[in-house]
């Protein structure tokens, strides 16, 4: 079995000049590094001892505050600490060569012709315009009769062609009827669908109080726009809403109207030069004469009139109304007089009153028995052989 001696250092038995080995526990150097290794351990313990005791003594938020602070305090110096950027990038040339496209030869005529291609941004040749427009607000008072499904629903059909803002309001007597509002959501048109409480019996027109409770509610309401009387029985043309949107404060134009023997044609409204009014068409030949000589679809005013008094001077706050009480044929007139004092408060349209755009037809089949909801539970009795 082998053994390991280990050899005596050469060293160990050599006397130190001092007289001393160096590494005598003896030895000065020795000496004062346990003095300093002591005293250094004492006030290790004595800093401890002092830290559990004052850990005792002072409560749980004061440390959690100072913890606190010594953190801000750290992370606000080294906030303020300036640190040194690497700029990566611009230490790197990301320069690159232009290639331009080589020029494009268009043959015309035989003729070549280079025309260089440009890359750039593309412009917009028209820019888009906010066009403001008045609002129309159209009424038009119906009743329960053979022909009402057709004629609000051709009226309907019209108005979806005017260019918004555009409100229908349709009044009915008494009550609401379901057909009526079917009718009105099919149009897809902005409409008020109101009723007139008026007690049907003591109505000597049914119309006058129809448009009245249209009034009421354009005054109550406040609407702001142009107020148009369309019966549903008349045919209008899309250039009058057009120009009826110019209107400042009352506009008339002339209406083709069919007389009763239905065998000509009546011309019935102003005579204009230019947009002033001038005169009126008439074909009366009573002694008692109208002052205005006006169709009630042959008109058109300012919505603010109504609830507006101060804006126009009216002299009276009355509220503007029809009247039932005047002789029929003089309803136009009589309205017409609470609106205007003459003819300078008007405007004539279109240019020189010199166009047709509505006509009021007296087709009406009034005697005609109909069943509820426009609907026939048999076919009719005349059968026409298809050829």
């Amino acid at each position: 079995m082998a053994s390991i001696r280990r050899s005596l250092s050469p060293y160990h038995d050599r006397s130190h000049t001092n007289g001393g080995s160096p590494f005598s526990v003896n030895s000065p150097s020795h000496k004062n590094a346990n003095r300093s290794s002591s005293y250094s351990l004492s006030r290790f313990l004595a800093a401890l001892s002092l830290q559990r005791h004052s850990r005792k003594a002072q409560p749980f938020w004061r440390k959690s505050l100072f913890r606190c602070l010594i953190l801000f305090m750290l992370g606000f110096l080294l906030g303020l600490a300036p640190f040194n950027e690497v700029d990566v990038v611009s230490n790197h040339d990301f320069t690159f060569e232009i290639i331009k496209p080589p020029p494009v030869n268009v043959i015309e005529n035989d003729v070549v012709m280079n025309h260089p291609v440009q890359l750039g941004e593309r412009k917009l040749e028209k820019s888009v315009e906010l066009v403001y427009r008045k609002e129309l607000i159209v009424v038009t008072p119906t009743y329960n009769r053979a022909l009402q499904a057709y004629y609000l629903g051709r009226l309907g059909n019209l108005l979806r062609l005017v260019p918004p803002p555009l409100i229908w309001i349709v009044v009915e007597m008494n009550e609401a009827s379901m057909e009526t509002a079917e009718i009105l959501r099919n149009t897809g048109v902005m409409y008020r669908h109101l009723v007139c409480t008026k007690n049907s019996t003591s109505v000597k027109d049914r119309g006058v109080h129809q448009r009245n409770t249209a009034l009421e509610h354009i005054e109550r309401h406040k609407l702001d726009g142009i107020v148009y009387f369309a019966d549903d029985d008349n045919v209008y043309s899309l250039e009058l809403f057009d120009n009826i949107r110019e209107i400042r404060r009352f506009g008339t134009w002339p209406v083709a109207m069919l007389a009763q023997s239905k065998n000509k044609a009546v011309l019935e409204g102003p005579v204009c030069n230019g947009s002033a009014v001038i005169g009126w068409n008439t074909n009366e030949k009573s002694k008692i004469l109208r002052r205005f000589h006006v169709d009630m679809s042959g008109f058109a005013f300012n919505s603010t009139i109504l609830w507006d008094p101060k804006r126009w001077k009216r002299p009276t706050t009355e509220p503007i109304r029809q009247l039932d009480t005047v002789k029929e044929g003089f309803q136009e007139t009589t309205f017409i007089e609470q609106v205007v004092e003459d003819e300078s408060q008007m405007e004539g349209i279109p240019q020189d009153c010199s166009r047709i755009m509505n006509w009021h037809l007296h087709i009406e089949a009034r005697d005609l028995v109909y069943p509820d909801g426009w609907l026939l539970p048999k076919n009719l009795d005349v059968v026409l052989p298809i050829k």
